[in-house]
This record gives C-alpha cells, sequence and structure tokens, in this order.
C-alpha cells in the first residue's frame, strides 16, 4: 500500500488553495512572551523574526487573564495536588472536585439549574446539539452561525433545516412558520456573538419569536446559543449577550479558552438538560475532561471577574474597544460597530486583505485576515480582538501602523 496516489491528488487541492490565497499557510511560532512593561502591554517573539517584538491583536483571551501570576499559580497548586491530567473520561474515575466546584460555580455565574464541562467549546456544541436532534426535530438557524454548529446538524440530520438571514428576525419568524408541522421538536439556535464580525444575536428578540411559536410544536422550541466570545467579555458583570440583550435563552453554550484564559468549553441549563446529555453525549461520555489545573485557574477567573477588579477590567476593556473603532473611522477605514471587542476592519477584498495583514507584520501586529470560504465572498476583512492587557499605547501604536498602510 502506497500514499502517493492520495498525495498526488491533496497537492493538487492544496495547490489550488494557495492559488486563490485562501490557505492558511504555514504556523507562526511563538517562542517567548515579553512581560508588559511601562505604557507597553505584553509582546511577543516569533520564530523566524529574530528580536522582533510583536503586538498580539488576534487572541481570543479577551480578559487578558492567561498571563496572571494569581491564575498561573492557582493551575500550578491544582497540578501540585491533582496531578496533569485526568486519567480518564468522567464516568471512569475522571471526575474530580474541581470539576464539580467550576460546574457549580459557572451554573450560579449564569443564574442556572447546572452546568456541564466538556474538552473544548466546539465540541461542546457539537456534543449538546447532536443528542438533542431526533429524527423528529427541525432545526432553525442563523446563516452565519459558526462552523461547530453548522458540524453538528450535519451530524444530527434533523428532519428538516432551516437557514434563516443573519440576525433578521423576520426572516426567523418566517423560517418558523415553514418549520411548523415538519417535526415534533424544533430546535432555534444561534451564536452569542459572531465572530467574524464581533455583532451579536438580540437574544431578546430572539428568544420572543421563538415563544410564539412553542405551543406549534408537540415537544416545543428550544433555543441555544453559543456564546463562547461573549461570555466574560462584554457585558457589564461579564455576563456576555444574555447582559447586553437582558433575555436568557433555554441552552448557553460557553469557554474557558477564550475570555477566560485557560481552555475547555461549558454548557449551563436545567438540571434535566445536563443530566440528559451527560447519558447520551459521545464527545462528553468517549473524552476526558479538562484537567484539575485547568478547571482551578478557571475558578479563580471567575473569581476575579465577580469582584471590584473585574469591572475595572471590563470597563478598560470597553474602553480600549471603543478607542480602536473610533480610531477605524477616523482614519476612514470601514468596520462594524458594536460592543463587543472582536473589531473587523472590512477590506472586501481577498489580495488586498493580504496585502494589509503582510504590512501589519512588517510592522510587528498580528491580526487575523479573513477570506472565502471562511467569511463570505464581499466580506474579506481583518478581525482586531483588542484584549485588557492592552494599553492605550497599544492602541495607538496599532492604528499608527495602519495609518502608514492608508498612507502609501
Amino acid at each position: 500500500m502506497s500514499l502517493g496516489k492520495l498525495e498526488n491528488t491533496l497537492r493538487i487541492k492544496l495547490d489550488e488553495l494557495n492559488e486563490k490565497g485562501t490557505s492558511k499557510g504555514n504556523e507562526l511560532v511563538i517562542n517567548k512572551i515579553i512581560p508588559a512593561n511601562g505604557k507597553k502591554g505584553t509582546r511577543y517573539i516569533i520564530e523566524g523574526y529574530g528580536d522582533k517584538e510583536f503586538l498580539k491583536m488576534n487572541a481570543n483571551s479577551y480578559l487578558g487573564m492567561s498571563l496572571r501570576k494569581d491564575v498561573i499559580e492557582a493551575e500550578e497548586k491544582a497540578a501540585q495536588e491533582f496531578g496533569v491530567g485526568p486519567g480518564a473520561v468522567r464516568f471512569i474515575s475522571g471526575t474530580h472536585k474541581p470539576h464539580l466546584d467550576l460546574e457549580k460555580k459557572l451554573a450560579e455565574f449564569h443564574s442556572r439549574e447546572s452546568a456541564m464541562l466538556f474538552s473544548s467549546a466546539y465540541v461542546t456544541s457539537l456534543g449538546v446539539i447532536f443528542p438533542l436532534i431526533t429524527k423528529d426535530t427541525v432545526i432553525v438557524s442563523d446563516e452565519l452561525n459558526h462552523n461547530c454548529i453548522i458540524q453538528a446538524m450535519r451530524l444530527s440530520r434533523p428532519a428538516a433545516k432551516y437557514i434563516y438571514k443573519h440576525n433578521d428576525m423576520n426572516d426567523l419568524e418566517a423560517k418558523l412558520s415553514e418549520a411548523v408541522g415538519k417535526g415534533k421538536r424544533c430546535i432555534v439556535v444561534t451564536d452569542g456573538v459572531f465572530s467574524m464580525r464581533g455583532d451579536y444575536c438580540p437574544f431578546d428578540e430572539f428568544t420572543a419569536i421563538s415563544k410564539k411559536f412553542d405551543d406549534k410544536f408537540e415537544e416545543g422550541v428550544i433555543t441555544v446559543a453559543d456564546d463562547s466570545h461573549g461570555v466574560g467579555s462584554y457585558g457589564k458583570t461579564g455576563r456576555g449577550t444574555e447582559e447586553i440583550t437582558g433575555a436568557k435563552v433555554d441552552i448557553l453554550i460557553g469557554t474557558l479558552g477564550k475570555a477566560y484564559g485557560v481552555n475547555g468549553g461549558y454548557v449551563v441549563s436545567s438540571k434535566v438538560i445536563t443530566s440528559f446529555l451527560k447519558e447520551t453525549a459521545p464527545m462528553y461520555i468517549y473524552s476526558n475532561p479538562i484537567t484539575c489545573s485547568e478547571a482551578a485557574a478557571a475558578l479563580k477567573v471567575l473569581d476575579i471577574l465577580d469582584s471590584e477588579e473585574g469591572l475595572k477590567i471590563l470597563e478598560h476593556l470597553k474602553k480600549m474597544t471603543e478607542k480602536f473603532e473610533n480610531g477605524l473611522k477616523k482614519l476612514g477605514l470601514e468596520t462594524i460597530e458594536g460592543p463587543h471587542p472582536v473589531v473587523p476592519l472590512m477590506v472586501r477584498d481577498t489580495a488586498k486583505t493580504t496585502e494589509i495583514v503582510k504590512h501589519l507584520i512588517e510592522n510587528g501586529v498580528l491580526a487575523t485576515g479573513l477570506n472565502f470560504p471562511v467569511v463570505p465572498k464581499g466580506d474579506e476583512e481583518i478581525r482586531f480582538q483588542i484584549n485588557a492587557d492592552h494599553t492605550e499605547y497599544d492602541i495607538d501604536y496599532a492604528l499608527e501602523v495602519l495609518k502608514k498602510y492608508t498612507e502609501k
């Protein structure tokens, strides 16, 4: 047996991606982290760039927690006590006290009966949606939902599937009307914050419209939201899109790997929902949980977030987000306005997106170029992500680099 034939076919596919300019290319490797010093926030040394320092504006760590001394100490302490790995899946002696403590804390944080940990947020969406979809289930989904939701729907094979226009609540209502009679159960699913754009679903309208159709399905209409980019990153107390909109969904998916700066995913809902998922979600049953040290670090982050210091961190993050967004507009650049620290620079051209990303790297700024098929054609962009450990100097520096490009 030989891989030769397959490799030839795959090389052609790779060449096509390179020619289109849509390949992700080689991964940047961080060799060293330089702590914040004075007016400058954290800087990074990248392999292949010598001693050049980079400002990282493409990190999901919105609260800047991953490098905090007290969070690191909490993780190290738990590793000393419980070891570096759980050693088993949850139902075969893989559950440790830090896992239960974190689940209790997350349920309280989101004002829910129960929480359930998964190994990642991506796996959480798969592990929640797949078991809840039966052959008699209809699913209604926003057209710009994250890939994890799309893959969960493909894996689940619902009785019927409807896609509504992005954040178009009139179209959502129209799709729900079409779905009536097609199944016993209806699941309406959305991202909380849409990670490529930084805009968010209006949960208040989303839940109100869904509720109107609840009695038209034998098993009701269930609202599900993946707010992985929202939880911890915005809202006065960091409760994410539910806090911003003043409305709760039935099942909320979150992550520990973004604002909280750790690793893992979770879902919060009723006790019956999480009990059912623990018995039926293969992504939970057959995978090891996050480590005890990761759980302890996340617990520490939640303690910080739910304190006066946490409120100050969120306020600074909001201030830096507004500063960068306003700076883009002053430069005559297009963005999508909103309170979330994802601030997209809408380029709307693949070649130009690549060119700007190259200019940013040459000037020591890391940001993410997003081209088709990651985003729709015509929506090509550069995604900037503001973190709470960014300083005013950092924001000014990034804007000055962009100004140089506009003056070319």
